[in-house]
């Protein structure tokens, strides 16, 4: 972990994940360059979260993504960090008071990866088997496609689930592209499933950087090395999430991509034994990705009608 000889320009807030550190290092070396400073000016400073603690459940039980996200919030807005990365599918739909989405870096590939040992896709797993994971969308679609099989809590980190698999603890898992590949083990994928068959979770693939609606200075530092396509996409997908409320416990897919000055739009919201699902695509300006994302969700919300995530 980087120290500042005197006192730090910037402060990043992180996760101690292998995976989150190699985020808070790319944020790092971006604003390093642009404030022509050293990357050893910037301090990295681990905060150990709920979600880190909790091991033993999934954590839609007990309260949902933003348990990656809540102690990290709290240094934020208590002046311990100046800014804090997370990947961005792990932030709250509603960030507190005073907080900020302030910018995105490049969004790394958003697709989803099956592996197995037992089969060369989903489709080809033996009737019953065992999928690990504690994603109630992953669940949904999986189990929308193959009623089936038997899924089961898979928790840890990417490394710790994929030695989990090989021990047999489970026939198959699903994890982000993004991940695999800033971690180096994407030789570990059995198959790269389309956006098409397997839609991502809001968010996936991005890095979000949070800072202090407040910090005029950070704020101006971090808008420099802002991907603004990013962050526009991310933005039409939050406005869909937070019209459905959005939670952990939730099946909810959702993708926005650019083509210029267009947006498209793809939204989903399953039961989580994946019984009942709808789907929903939207295209238009960038500039309404707001607009666009937040009309998907009250259609969606519409053709489910009430009560279907009870």
């Amino acid at each position: 972990m980087a120290q500042s000889s005197g006192a730090a320009p910037l402060r990043i807030g992180t996760r101690g994940s292998p995976l989150a550190l190699v985020q808070a290092r790319t944020v790092r070396a971006r604003l390093a360059v642009a404030l022509g400073v050293n990357e050893a000016a910037i301090e990295i400073v681990i905060i150990r979260t709920s979600g880190d603690a909790i091991q033993d459940r999934p954590l839609a039980e007990v309260g949902g993504k933003g348990l990656f996200t809540k102690e990290i919030e709290e240094a934020l807005l208590d002046g311990r960090i100046d800014l804090a990365v997370h990947s961005a599918k792990d932030m709250p739909t509603v960030l507190p008071a005073g907080l900020m989405l302030a910018a995105c870096l490049e969004r790394e590939d958003p697709r989803d990866v099956f592996i197995s040992r037992k089969a060369p896709s989903l489709a080809d797993l033996p009737q019953g088997a065992t999928l690990g994971t504690t994603s109630p969308r992953r669940q949904a679609i999986a189990k929308r496609a193959r009623g089936d099989l038997r899924v089961v809590p898979l928790r840890g980190n990417v490394e710790t689930r994929l030695r989990k698999l090989a021990d047999g603890e489970v026939d198959a898992t699903i994890l982000a592209l993004a991940g695999m590949k800033r971690l180096g083990l994407v030789e570990h994928a059995t198959k790269i499933m389309s956006a098409e068959e397997f839609l991502p979770a809001v968010g996936q693939g991005a890095i979000g950087i949070e800072a202090r609606e407040d910090d005029a200075r950070t704020r101006e530092l971090l808008a420099r090395i802002d991907h603004a396509d990013t962050s526009t996409a991310l933005a039409c997908e939050r406005a869909f999430l937070a019209v459905l409320d959005g939670s952990c416990k939730t099946p909810i897919g959702g993708h926005a991509d650019l083509s210029g000055d267009t947006i498209h739009f793809r939204g989903l919201i399953a039961r989580p034994d994946g019984a009942a699902a709808h789907d929903i695509a939207g295209t238009g300006l960038r500039k309404d990705a707001i607009m666009i994302g937040g009309e998907a969700g009250r259609e969606l919300k519409a053709q489910a009608g009430p009560g279907f995530f009870d």
